[in-house]
């Protein structure tokens, strides 16, 4: 019987179950929509819908009768909650983008300064840290509580027993990465008992095997392995293949968000990169997220036909600068809580020819790109593979092709790029002895795209007033 691989990815709006075979072709798959309450500073959802959602989208797959190797489960990196000692959730989840705990992120900085450079980053108001320093000044902290991470709930429903959470879910909690223990000097300078926290695994260990309760709710078969995952960042790169050393994947969602494969851990001063451990080999997964992306294009042209306006766009010569933000701040490539988005010499706005704003915000999200590979280079970073494209964005092919001439080098584009493949993809190496032999077999490429390298020279000058506008801010060096 052929073997079965099944994939979780628990995001922000819903949770997506994936099936696939051995060869990377989908056998079935399932969504199921998640809702949050956002109110002030704060993002929360209910973690007992993580559950019941995921159970859903795993019951429609109906994988009775089948040969399942494994399933792992990838979520928003920096989303903790707290629960008893059995696992019951006591708090609603803190979600990734949370910043209630911004008054005491200069606290959880300061107290493991040495230790956060070390590790190539700076705490930020939106991680897990700093919310574990807003509970205890609320008083929560108490003996009978445990941090939990968003895909732990996921897990211990489906073995039936508390989890340890992975490597990757825990670093913006102050895992020690390098060390690969809690930082126990510098929890004791923030007040904060070791003994809430819980113990930490590789991704892709074997944290225990579907129970028969699950069974009956999932449809998984009992006693499937199910192991440790890592953030939906990570899990991304995995299912674009982006494994070996130099490969990067770029994710252009609502955001944009790069990772790819180091050998050195890199260091950047300014806290924009940060970097987590890959599942294999002793490598590194630096990258970052930054504020841009496809939502500025939603943002601005909310009800557009985006096939006429991409071209139209496409006829566009004189296309200004623009920095494609619609929001308040900037975290990568470089960090700027004031920045906010220009285009030409006024503010950001959809006003005037539809096609030339198009065409200067997708320009303005390659450039953006663009520096953010000199950003990581910079740090010490291997670039000088093959980028992948994921992510909604790169469902339209004159940006692909645009993105392409910008950074002047080779694009693969797979198949399904979807986070849930990715865990699928940890199950299989990790049962099989080689996350990235599992992953040649698993994701498929469907083009591949090359550099117009005469367009590609043709374009630096737009790209070198882009950098020289930022310069002109203060937000970036040079």
């Amino acid at each position: 019987m052929a073997v079965t691989w099944v994939g979780v990815d628990v995001g922000t709006q819903s949770v997506r179950a994936l099936a696939v075979d051995d060869d990377g072709r989908t056998v079935a798959s399932a969504r199921r929509p998640l809702f949050g309450t956002r109110s002030g500073a704060g993002h929360e959802q209910d973690p007992d819908t993580w559950w019941a959602q995921a159970a859903d989208a795993l019951a429609e797959l109906d994988l009775r009768g089948r040969d399942v190797g494994g399933v792992a489960v990838c979520a928003t990196s920096g989303t903790v909650l707290l629960t008893d000692r059995d696992g019951t959730p006591r708090t609603p989840g803190l979600m990734y983008d949370d910043t209630r705990a911004s008054a005491v992120t200069t606290e959880a900085q300061a107290a493991g300064a040495q230790l956060w450079t070390r590790l190539g980053y700076r705490m930020q108001p939106a991680w897990a840290l700093p919310k574990l320093l807003w509970w205890r000044d609320q008083g929560m902290l108490t003996a009978d509580v445990r941090l939990a991470h968003q895909p732990d709930v996921i897990i211990a429903a489906l073995v039936g027993h508390p989890v340890a959470s992975d490597a990757s879910h825990a670093l913006k909690t102050g895992y020690d990465l390098v060390e690969d223990r809690w930082p126990s000097e510098v929890l004791s300078v923030v007040d904060i008992d070791e003994t809430v926290l819980p113990d930490v695994v590789r991704p892709g260990t074997v944290l225990g095997t579907v129970c028969v309760q699950a069974a009956a709710m999932t449809g998984l078969p009992v006693g499937t392995p199910v192991m440790a995952g890592m953030t939906d960042g990570c899990a991304a790169q995995l299912a674009a293949g982006a494994l070996d050393v130099g490969e990067w994947n770029s994710v252009l969602g609502t955001t944009l968000a790069l990772k790819g494969v180091s050998t050195t851990l890199p260091h950047d001063p300014t806290g924009a990169v940060y970097s987590h451990r890959a599942p294999h080999g002793d490598l590194w997964l630096p990258g970052g997220a930054s504020s841009t992306g496809a939502g500025v294009v939603r943002a601005l042209f909310p009800d557009a036909d985006l096939d006429a306006l991409t071209a139209a766009a496409a006829d566009v010569r004189d296309v200004p600068v623009c920095y494609p933000l619609t929001g308040h701040g900037e975290r990568f490539p470089f960090v700027a809580p004031r920045a906010r988005g220009f285009l030409g010499d006024g503010p950001l706005t959809s006003s005037g020819d539809p096609a030339r704003v198009f065409a200067a915000v997708c320009t303005g999200v390659a450039h953006v790109e663009r520096l953010s590979f000199a950003l990581l280079a910079s740090a010490g970073a291997d670039v000088g593979g093959t980028v992948s494209f994921t992510g909604g964005g790169a469902r339209n092919e004159w940006w692909n092709q645009l993105r392409c001439d910008v950074l002047g080098v080779p694009v693969r584009l797979p198949e399904n790029p979807e986070p849930a493949l990715g865990m699928a993809v940890l199950a299989a190496g990790a049962r099989t002895g080689s996350i990235p032999a599992a992953a040649k077999r698993l994701v498929r490429v469907r083009r591949t795209l090359e550099p117009d390298l005469t367009r590609h020279a043709d374009l630096m000058p737009a790209y070198e007033s882009f950098v020289a506008a930022l310069i002109d801010r203060g937000w970036w060096e040079g």
